[in-house]
C-alpha cells in the first residue's frame, strides 16, 4: 500500500464537451478522495512549464494551444486526488495518451480524438509518476488550496496583494 497525490486536468475539451460530470464520476470508481479542485485559465507560462519535458517535440506549440483553450474554451479543472496507489488507479482510469490506443473503456478511449491536423483530443492529463505528480501539484496549486497534503511546506513574509469585489 502506497499513499500517494496526483494531478488531473481536465482539459479544454472536456470542458466544453461538458464531459466533467462524467470523468469526475468514472474517477470515483477508483475509490480516492478529491483534495483540491479548481478551475484555471492556463497561461502561456503555466502550459510551457506543465509540459517542459516535451518542449523539443514538434508537436509542442500545438499542445500549449491546446491546454491554453485556443481551440475550446480557456480553462481546465484542476484535481489533486488522494489516496492508495493513487497514480496506477487513476492512470488505469484515463486510459493511453493517444486516444485511438486507449483502451475503450477507458476515459480518452471513450471521449478522445485525434483531428484532423493531429491535435491530441484526450480530454484529460494524468500525472505520470510520483516525482511528475509532486512537479505538477505544486506548480498548479499551492499548500493552502489542498484539504490534505504530503509534501512538506514553509511559511514566509510575503507583501500581498488582495483583490476584492468592487461595491
Amino acid at each position: 500500500m502506497k499513499i500517494q497525490q496526483t494531478l488531473v486536468l481536465i482539459k479544454p475539451d472536456g470542458l466544453v464537451k461538458s464531459l466533467t460530470g462524467n470523468v469526475i464520476t468514472e474517477l470515483s470508481d477508483t475509490e480516492l478522495t478529491i483534495v483540491g479542485a479548481k478551475v484555471v485559465q492556463v497561461t502561456r507560462e503555466l502550459a510551457e512549464e506543465h509540459y517542459q519535458h516535451l518542449k523539443e517535440e514538434k508537436f509542442f506549440n500545438e499542445l500549449i494551444k491546446y491546454i491554453m483553450g485556443e481551440y475550446h474554451v480557456k480553462r481546465v479543472l484542476a484535481l489533486v486526488y488522494h489516496g492508495e496507489n493513487t497514480i496506477k488507479n487513476i492512470r488505469k482510469v484515463v486510459g493511453s495518451t493517444h486516444p485511438e490506443k486507449a483502451e475503450p473503456t477507458t476515459i480518452r478511449g471513450k471521449y478522445g480524438r485525434v483531428t484532423s491536423k493531429g491535435v491530441f483530443e484526450n480530454v484529460v492529463h494524468a500525472s505520470e509518476n510520483e516525482k511528475e505528480a509532486e512537479r505538477e501539484i505544486k506548480l498548479w496549486f499551492r499548500p493552502e488550496e489542498l484539504a490534505y497534503t504530503i509534501y512538506p511546506t514553509d511559511t514566509k513574509e510575503v507583501k500581498k496583494v488582495e483583490y476584492f469585489w468592487k461595491s
